[in-house]
């Protein structure tokens, strides 16, 4: 995935995660939508993360010389536990 794709990819997310934020007004009222939409932000959000990390990480080898290709995606495990 080179870095065009994964702003694509970003982009997509933050506007789903944006689309879900809007809605969870209106499903106050429906208490299994609004806990579908709340699990589904959480796993957008998960997505975001990862998809920053890589992007992050591509960039840094580039930085270094390196080949941003050999970055990979990091798991949720890894990516949601950093410090920040």
């Amino acid at each position: 995935m080179d870095d065009e794709s994964i702003l694509g990819r970003i982009d997509a997310l933050v506007k789903e995660e944006h689309a879900l934020q809007s809605r969870e007004e209106g499903d106050a009222v429906d208490s299994e939508a609004l806990a579908d939409d709340r699990q589904r932000l959480e796993r957008v959000s998960v997505e975001l993360d990862r998809c920053w990390d890589l992007l992050r990480q591509r960039r840094a080898k580039r930085a270094a010389g390196e080949n941003p290709d050999d970055a990979q995606a990091r798991d949720e495990g890894t990516v949601e536990r950093y410090l920040q």
